[in-house]
């Protein structure tokens, strides 16, 4: 199985998955940003775009990452994501569907006031112009499609702890 953690920038993906992991037995965190590393690391450079999720390649890369780890390792693999273009989405969750590969869908959600604090006051990555362009295409997608596509945990006045149990929660429910 896997436990897509979803939301933009700010909204506590990286450390609650870590904190999900722990209270899901026999689970793994895979950052599937670090397929899009790999593409970046190509050279010469793939064609320029300003998000690697862009470039056809990622989506089905990350599926066929994602399958083969859980054929190898088993368990559930939590992954903190942000995907906010529905057709990525589609691609994604269709590809992992078509393995047969179950997929509990959240997204951390905060107020924009929450995230752009947290991310101008992130004192491990700074103050990031990169993530804070991705406040409102994140809004966008949250009115649009996102939100009805996932279970939304409000993360603006929860701890990165409480909001890993509900995931937890959620997923024994």
């Amino acid at each position: 199985m896997i436990v897509w953690l979803n939301g933009t920038h700010g909204a506590g993906k990286t450390t609650t998955s870590a904190l999900v992991q722990q209270l899901i037995p026999d689970s793994r965190v895979f950052d599937a940003e670090k397929v899009g590393e790999t593409l970046m690391d190509i050279t010469p450079g793939l064609p320029e775009t300003d998000n690697f999720q862009h470039w056809p390649p990622w989506r089905p890369l990350v599926v066929e990452t994602a399958r083969r780890v859980l054929d190898y390792a088993g368990g559930t693999l939590v992954m903190p994501m942000t995907v906010l273009v529905e057709k990525y989405w589609r691609e994604i969750s269709t590809g992992l569907a078509q393995h047969a590969i179950p997929v509990r869908h959240f997204v951390l959600h905060a107020d924009q006031d929450t995230l752009r604090g947290r991310i101008e006051g992130d004192t491990v990555m700074g103050p990031s112009a990169f993530r804070l362009a991705h406040l409102e295409p994140y809004a966008e997608a949250a009115r649009t499609w996102l939100h009805k596509e996932a279970e939304v945990i409000d993360t603006t006045h929860l701890t990165p702890p409480q909001a890993a149990r509900q995931v937890a929660e959620s997923l024994r429910s």
